[in-house]
């Protein structure tokens, strides 16, 4: 499950395994083996993966099926908006 969130999550935001791996100071081969559930990332990595995705560990993990969206430093105006939107997209 952890294999497929990640890659799910790369795909969707269209960042390469070699970017990733860039981005979180691991190699290309460490990104494709949690991928391919050849070996898990150590909880600090793991921590870092959801910062990576704004994501929680427990959505990771499979625990939560709900991602969150980080709206510090946006108005409550901005917020709303956010909201309506979201609410936009599940009617389609």
């Amino acid at each position: 499950m952890l294999n497929e969130t990640i890659r799910s999550l790369r795909k969707s935001f269209n960042i390469s395994q070699v970017q990733m791996a860039k981005d979180l100071n691991v190699s290309k081969q460490c990104v494709s083996n949690w991928e391919n559930d050849n070996i898990l990332p150590s909880i600090e990595m793991l921590v870092k993966i959801a910062k990576y995705f704004d994501v929680s560990c427990d959505y990771l993990l499979g625990l939560s099926r709900s991602e969150t969206i980080d709206v510090s430093g946006l108005t409550t105006e901005e917020v709303s908006h956010l909201k309506l939107l979201v609410g936009d997209l599940r009617k389609k």
